[in-house]
């Protein structure tokens, strides 16, 4: 007979993964489901959007299919940023609501971000 111990299911470590630079939660969902199955069954990865739609070209255009989407926006120097604030808000939020997370896994501009 099993004991309270050995009937409680084992939780996946989830993190939530942020995408790179004017690229989607659905681009980067399709770059990491090419990492090994075993190590994909032990995680529980949710992808989430951007909130800015991106302001210009993105580098995957022509790879992958829009929509692309940023967490804030810089100027050519990286001297100064637009919406920061914004984002790191719009992530915590989305954190609150739809935690809790484990971890982050952040990708180019949204590695940035933490």
């Amino acid at each position: 007979m099993e004991n309270e111990e050995q009937k409680k299911v084992v939780r996946k470590p989830r993190f939530l993964c942020l995408h790179g630079f004017r690229t989607s939660g659905e681009i980067m969902k399709k770059q990491i489901h090419k990492w090994p199955q075993n190590v994909l069954d032990k995680l529980d990865l949710v992808f989430v959007d951007a909130p800015f739609p991106c302001n210009g070209k993105s580098d995957v255009e022509g790879i992958f299919d829009p929509p692309y989407y940023e967490w804030f926006q810089f100027n050519k120097e990286f001297t100064e940023y637009t919406n920061f604030d914004e984002c790191l808000e719009y992530i915590e939020d989305y954190m609150i609501k739809h935690g809790p997370f484990d971890g982050l896994l952040g990708f180019s501009q949204a590695y940035v971000e933490y």
